[in-house]
């Protein structure tokens, strides 16, 4: 589980690259899954992205499985 690491700026995490727990920075982004244009605004699903601030190593993960 994610930990605050006394830094207001990030969560310290385990890595993968690092292959110990960093600084990352986390953010949410809305993904727009669908290809057919008439209904991709109805596709968005959001996204809990993270960056080690050591490494750079960037992943994702889908936050709804609905």
């Amino acid at each position: 589980m994610a930990t605050t690491g006394g830094v207001s700026n990030g969560m310290t995490e385990p890595c993968d690259v690092c292959e110990t727990n960093t600084l990352h920075e986390v953010s949410i982004q809305l993904v727009t899954e669908s290809t057919n244009e008439d209904n991709a605004q109805y596709s968005r699903e959001p996204y809990r992205v993270r960056e080690c601030t050591r490494c750079g190593n960037r992943d994702s993960q889908r936050m709804n499985n609905a």
